[in-house]
């Protein structure tokens, strides 16, 4: 499969050959299903708690005595079944929700996700992307040669420019990151990718 090679201003400067195995398989939907699960879960902070009946305050005392009283026998107001108690059986921070994925499972995932946006033609390759200095003035500027103004971006670099991450990271519908950060989620979000020239050779001979 070939893709062509733009530079700054959206004009193509020639063609290299993307590598079959990573960019041109037949999708897994499985491999990026786990990868995707696995991805949300790591996200998750566990900051989720609820108090049990030890840890509520009140009790002490007996609230009545025994008998006598007509009413139903109770030890303690931390009780579950009064209101204000400690609560049975809820969630905690004890909980792991941290999913393993194999590492074939990811290359696999990555190389279907990759090839999802080879197929779909979201794909653009760029020689090189650097700035003198951060401007979002530029950064808007190389979207518009692109003809991706207002559309939501995924930028891939071979190495984090600062000048690139600071020119674009406070454009929301912008992403950017290096090859050695993206995961299944970003792909598959972001409908359209822009990628380096050496960021594709990266993935092309990372992942093959």
């Amino acid at each position: 499969m070939k893709i062509s090679v733009l530079n700054a201003q959206g004009i193509k400067t020639k063609d290299i050959e993307l590598n079959d195995n990573v960019f041109g398989i037949k999708p897994n939907k499985q491999a990026m299903f786990d990868s995707v699960l696995a991805y949300n879960a790591s996200l998750r902070q566990g900051t989720h708690k609820t108090k049990t009946r030890a840890e509520v305050s009140g009790g002490g005392r007996k609230p009545w005595r025994q008998k006598g009283t007509g009413r139903a026998r109770a030890g303690s107001n931390r009780s579950p079944i009064w209101v204000g108690g400690g609560v049975t059986f809820g969630p905690n921070t004890e909980r792991n929700y941290t999913l393993h994925v194999n590492k074939k499972v990811r290359k696999l995932a990555l190389r279907s996700a990759l090839s999802v946006k080879a197929e779909s033609k979201a794909l653009l390759v760029v020689d090189k992307l650097s700035f003198k200095k951060p401007s979002t003035k530029l950064f808007v500027s190389l979207l518009k040669d692109l003809k991706l103004t207002d559309k939501k971006t995924l930028l891939i670099v071979d190495k984090m420019d600062e000048n690139v991450l600071k020119s674009g990271r406070n454009i929301e519908r912008i992403l950017i990151l290096d090859v050695l950060h993206v995961n299944v989620s970003n792909i598959l979000n972001y409908p359209n990718i822009i990628m380096t020239e050496k960021a594709v050779k990266h993935f092309g001979e990372a992942l093959k």
